[in-house]
Protein backbone atom coordinates (compact mmCIF):
# COMPACT_ATOMS: atom_id res chain seq x y z
CA UNK A 1 0.00 0.00 0.00
CA UNK A 2 0.88 3.74 -0.56
CA UNK A 3 1.05 5.63 2.56
CA UNK A 4 1.44 8.87 0.89
CA UNK A 5 -1.80 7.86 -1.38
CA UNK A 6 -3.40 6.75 1.42
CA UNK A 7 -2.30 9.63 3.63
CA UNK A 8 -4.22 11.74 0.98
CA UNK A 9 -6.97 9.40 0.98
CA UNK A 10 -7.55 9.91 4.59
CA UNK A 11 -7.13 14.16 5.11
CA UNK A 12 -10.14 13.44 2.07
CA UNK A 13 -12.19 12.18 4.81
CA UNK A 14 -10.94 14.51 7.28
CA UNK A 15 -11.35 17.72 5.72
CA UNK A 16 -14.98 17.39 5.45
CA UNK A 17 -15.30 18.66 9.07
CA UNK A 18 -15.70 22.09 8.75
CA UNK A 19 -14.04 22.63 11.93
CA UNK A 20 -10.85 21.38 10.68
CA UNK A 21 -8.68 24.11 9.55
CA UNK A 22 -5.34 22.38 8.91
CA UNK A 23 -4.32 18.68 8.35
CA UNK A 24 -0.26 17.86 8.09
CA UNK A 25 1.50 14.51 7.54
CA UNK A 26 4.09 14.14 9.84
CA UNK A 27 6.33 11.04 11.36
CA UNK A 28 8.52 8.80 8.85
CA UNK A 29 5.72 9.07 5.81
CA UNK A 30 6.61 13.22 5.34
CA UNK A 31 10.17 12.11 5.31
CA UNK A 32 10.06 9.39 2.99
CA UNK A 33 11.29 7.04 5.40
CA UNK A 34 8.55 4.66 6.03
CA UNK A 35 9.13 1.00 5.84
CA UNK A 36 7.11 -2.11 6.51
CA UNK A 37 6.67 -1.07 9.94
CA UNK A 38 5.48 2.33 9.33
CA UNK A 39 2.46 3.91 10.20
CA UNK A 40 0.02 6.89 9.28
CA UNK A 41 0.85 10.22 11.13
CA UNK A 42 -1.21 13.07 10.52
CA UNK A 43 -1.48 16.35 12.89
CA UNK A 44 -4.86 17.37 12.37
CA UNK A 45 -5.59 21.61 13.61
CA UNK A 46 -8.91 22.36 15.16
CA UNK A 47 -10.53 25.57 15.34
CA UNK A 48 -12.76 24.32 18.17
CA UNK A 49 -12.59 21.27 20.33
CA UNK A 50 -13.28 18.25 18.49
CA UNK A 51 -16.28 15.76 20.16
CA UNK A 52 -16.43 12.68 20.05
CA UNK A 53 -18.26 12.06 17.07
CA UNK A 54 -15.98 14.44 14.77
CA UNK A 55 -13.01 11.91 16.15
CA UNK A 56 -15.04 8.57 15.64
CA UNK A 57 -16.92 9.62 12.54
CA UNK A 58 -13.70 8.86 9.92
CA UNK A 59 -12.45 5.89 11.72
CA UNK A 60 -16.13 3.98 11.52
CA UNK A 61 -16.05 5.34 8.06
CA UNK A 62 -13.45 3.40 6.75
CA UNK A 63 -14.18 0.26 8.99
CA UNK A 64 -11.07 0.96 11.31
CA UNK A 65 -10.60 -0.84 14.44
CA UNK A 66 -9.22 1.47 17.40
CA UNK A 67 -6.28 0.94 19.22
CA UNK A 68 -6.12 3.67 21.30
CA UNK A 69 -8.68 6.88 22.22
CA UNK A 70 -7.37 9.62 24.79
CA UNK A 71 -9.36 12.13 26.05
CA UNK A 72 -7.61 15.94 26.00
CA UNK A 73 -4.47 15.59 27.85
CA UNK A 74 -1.43 17.58 27.60
CA UNK A 75 -3.17 19.71 25.57
CA UNK A 76 -3.78 16.94 23.02
CA UNK A 77 -6.51 14.48 21.64
CA UNK A 78 -5.22 11.65 20.02
CA UNK A 79 -6.45 8.37 18.62
CA UNK A 80 -4.95 5.34 16.69
CA UNK A 81 -6.72 2.55 14.68
CA UNK A 82 -6.22 0.15 12.06
CA UNK A 83 -7.97 0.28 8.38
CA UNK A 84 -9.73 -2.22 6.90
CA UNK A 85 -6.73 -2.97 4.43
CA UNK A 86 -4.29 -2.97 7.66
CA UNK A 87 -3.31 0.75 8.15
CA UNK A 88 -2.08 2.13 11.12
CA UNK A 89 -3.03 5.45 11.65
CA UNK A 90 -1.52 7.69 14.31
CA UNK A 91 -3.92 10.81 14.77
CA UNK A 92 -2.73 13.88 17.33
CA UNK A 93 -5.45 16.32 17.41
CA UNK A 94 -4.36 19.96 18.38
CA UNK A 95 -6.50 23.68 18.40
CA UNK A 96 -4.66 25.73 16.11
CA UNK A 97 -4.60 28.48 18.87
CA UNK A 98 -2.72 25.77 20.70
CA UNK A 99 -0.03 24.99 17.93
CA UNK A 100 0.29 28.89 17.65
CA UNK A 101 0.96 29.12 21.05
CA UNK A 102 3.82 25.97 20.71
CA UNK A 103 5.68 27.58 17.99
CA UNK A 104 5.73 31.14 19.81
CA UNK A 105 7.17 29.31 23.31
CA UNK A 106 9.89 28.04 21.00
CA UNK A 107 10.55 30.74 18.40
CA UNK A 108 10.37 34.13 20.60
CA UNK A 109 11.02 32.32 23.97
CA UNK A 110 13.61 29.88 23.22
CA UNK A 111 11.94 26.95 25.43
CA UNK A 112 13.43 23.99 24.89
CA UNK A 113 11.01 21.82 26.07
CA UNK A 114 10.80 18.65 23.63
CA UNK A 115 7.24 18.23 23.53
CA UNK A 116 6.55 21.38 21.83
CA UNK A 117 9.33 21.11 19.07
CA UNK A 118 7.66 18.22 17.99
CA UNK A 119 5.15 19.59 17.28
CA UNK A 120 7.09 22.80 15.61
CA UNK A 121 9.35 20.01 13.63
CA UNK A 122 6.32 18.20 12.56
CA UNK A 123 5.20 21.60 10.99
CA UNK A 124 9.08 22.05 9.49
CA UNK A 125 9.08 19.04 8.31
CA UNK A 126 5.96 18.18 7.71
CA UNK A 127 3.55 17.92 4.02
CA UNK A 128 0.21 20.09 3.77
CA UNK A 129 -2.96 17.66 3.32
CA UNK A 130 -5.39 19.91 3.61
CA UNK A 131 -5.61 24.10 4.87
CA UNK A 132 -2.47 25.26 2.18
CA UNK A 133 -2.00 29.06 3.63
CA UNK A 134 -2.84 27.91 7.02
CA UNK A 135 -0.06 25.38 6.62
CA UNK A 136 2.04 27.31 4.82
CA UNK A 137 1.85 30.78 7.58
CA UNK A 138 2.96 27.84 10.24
CA UNK A 139 5.74 27.06 8.10
CA UNK A 140 7.02 30.76 7.46
CA UNK A 141 6.73 31.57 11.55
CA UNK A 142 10.10 28.49 12.31
CA UNK A 143 11.46 28.63 9.10
CA UNK A 144 14.36 30.36 10.69
CA UNK A 145 15.72 28.42 13.77
CA UNK A 146 16.39 31.23 16.41
CA UNK A 147 20.62 31.38 17.31
CA UNK A 148 18.97 31.53 21.39
CA UNK A 149 17.58 28.56 21.06
CA UNK A 150 20.42 27.12 19.78
CA UNK A 151 22.52 28.04 22.90
CA UNK A 152 19.95 27.08 25.19
CA UNK A 153 19.53 23.61 23.72
CA UNK A 154 24.04 23.44 24.02
CA UNK A 155 24.09 24.79 27.39
CA UNK A 156 20.96 22.93 29.19
CA UNK A 157 22.25 19.42 27.54
CA UNK A 158 26.13 19.49 28.64
CA UNK A 159 24.87 18.98 31.85
CA UNK A 160 25.25 15.51 31.52
CA UNK A 161 24.04 14.58 34.93
CA UNK A 162 25.60 13.42 38.06
CA UNK A 163 25.22 9.99 37.12
CA UNK A 164 27.56 10.13 34.47
CA UNK A 165 30.19 11.23 37.31
CA UNK A 166 29.64 7.40 38.24
CA UNK A 167 30.51 5.77 35.44
CA UNK A 168 33.72 4.10 36.60
CA UNK A 169 32.07 2.69 39.80
CA UNK A 170 28.87 1.67 37.79
CA UNK A 171 31.57 -0.46 35.35
CA UNK A 172 33.39 -1.75 38.38
CA UNK A 173 30.24 -3.10 40.08
CA UNK A 174 29.27 -4.58 37.10
CA UNK A 175 25.95 -2.25 37.09
CA UNK A 176 24.64 -3.37 33.88
CA UNK A 177 21.30 -1.83 34.07
CA UNK A 178 22.58 0.86 35.19
CA UNK A 179 25.27 1.75 33.63
CA UNK A 180 23.83 1.71 29.76
CA UNK A 181 20.86 3.74 31.50
CA UNK A 182 23.30 6.35 32.05
CA UNK A 183 24.98 5.71 28.47
CA UNK A 184 21.88 6.20 26.81
CA UNK A 185 20.95 9.23 28.54
CA UNK A 186 24.60 10.59 28.17
CA UNK A 187 23.98 9.99 24.08
CA UNK A 188 20.21 11.53 23.94
CA UNK A 189 22.02 14.64 25.83
CA UNK A 190 24.20 15.06 23.16
CA UNK A 191 21.50 14.41 20.95
CA UNK A 192 20.29 17.44 22.15
CA UNK A 193 23.26 19.53 21.66
CA UNK A 194 24.21 18.44 18.62
CA UNK A 195 20.44 19.57 17.45
CA UNK A 196 20.77 22.77 18.82
CA UNK A 197 24.20 23.53 17.38
CA UNK A 198 23.15 22.31 13.74
CA UNK A 199 20.03 24.74 14.46
CA UNK A 200 17.63 21.09 13.69
CA UNK A 201 14.21 20.96 16.00
CA UNK A 202 13.82 18.11 18.05
CA UNK A 203 11.21 15.98 16.25
CA UNK A 204 10.88 12.92 18.20
CA UNK A 205 11.95 12.94 22.47
CA UNK A 206 13.71 10.14 22.39
CA UNK A 207 15.68 11.02 18.81
CA UNK A 208 13.84 8.45 16.54
CA UNK A 209 15.59 8.03 12.76
CA UNK A 210 19.04 8.90 14.58
CA UNK A 211 21.21 7.67 11.02
CA UNK A 212 19.00 10.22 9.05
CA UNK A 213 19.45 12.79 11.38
CA UNK A 214 23.41 12.32 11.72
CA UNK A 215 23.46 12.86 8.16
CA UNK A 216 21.61 15.91 8.17
CA UNK A 217 24.03 17.46 10.64
CA UNK A 218 26.70 19.79 9.23
CA UNK A 219 28.52 20.09 12.65
CA UNK A 220 29.02 16.79 14.81
CA UNK A 221 31.98 14.50 15.78
CA UNK A 222 33.46 11.91 12.81
CA UNK A 223 32.00 8.82 12.20
CA UNK A 224 29.39 9.78 14.79
CA UNK A 225 26.58 7.33 14.24
CA UNK A 226 28.97 4.12 14.04
CA UNK A 227 30.36 5.15 17.14
CA UNK A 228 27.13 6.03 19.17
CA UNK A 229 26.53 2.18 17.70
CA UNK A 230 29.51 0.79 19.35
CA UNK A 231 28.53 2.59 22.67
CA UNK A 232 25.54 0.07 23.01
CA UNK A 233 27.01 -2.92 21.10
CA UNK A 234 30.23 -2.88 21.95
CA UNK A 235 32.05 -4.03 25.39
CA UNK A 236 31.24 -2.13 28.25
CA UNK A 237 34.75 -0.58 28.86
CA UNK A 238 35.32 0.95 25.28
CA UNK A 239 31.85 2.23 24.99
CA UNK A 240 32.59 4.53 28.41
CA UNK A 241 35.86 5.52 26.31
CA UNK A 242 34.19 6.18 23.33
CA UNK A 243 31.51 8.00 25.15
CA UNK A 244 34.07 10.14 26.79
CA UNK A 245 35.90 11.12 23.41
CA UNK A 246 32.54 11.94 21.78
CA UNK A 247 32.14 14.35 24.58
CA UNK A 248 35.06 15.97 24.64
CA UNK A 249 34.71 15.89 20.33
CA UNK A 250 31.56 17.94 21.02
CA UNK A 251 32.70 20.54 23.77
CA UNK A 252 35.38 21.48 21.49
CA UNK A 253 32.87 22.03 18.44
CA UNK A 254 30.62 24.08 20.91
CA UNK A 255 33.51 26.36 21.96
CA UNK A 256 34.56 26.36 18.22
CA UNK A 257 31.01 27.32 16.89
CA UNK A 258 29.28 29.19 19.98
CA UNK A 259 32.30 31.11 21.95
CA UNK A 260 30.44 33.54 23.28
CA UNK A 261 28.39 30.92 24.97
CA UNK A 262 30.27 29.81 28.46
CA UNK A 263 29.95 26.23 29.57
CA UNK A 264 33.57 26.42 31.42
CA UNK A 265 30.94 25.07 34.41
CA UNK A 266 29.39 22.52 32.76
CA UNK A 267 33.25 21.12 31.55
CA UNK A 268 33.70 21.04 35.20
CA UNK A 269 31.38 19.09 35.93
CA UNK A 270 31.59 16.58 33.49
CA UNK A 271 35.50 16.48 33.73
CA UNK A 272 34.49 15.24 37.72
CA UNK A 273 34.13 11.15 38.05
CA UNK A 274 33.85 9.23 41.39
Amino acid sequence: MNLIQKSKDMAEIYRQNPKIEAIILAGSVSKNLQDQHSDIELHILWSASPEDEDRLGPIHLVGGSILGYHPYEEEEWSESYLTEDGIKLEISNFLSSTVERFISDVIDKYETDYDKQCIVASIYDGVSLYGEETVHELKSKVAEYPLELSKQMISKNLWLGNRWNNREALLNRKDWLMLYDVICDVQKKLFGVLFGMNHMYVHHPTFKWMEFNIEKMRIKPENLYDRLTNTLIGNPESSVKELESLIEEVLVLAEKHTPELNITEQKKHIGFAK
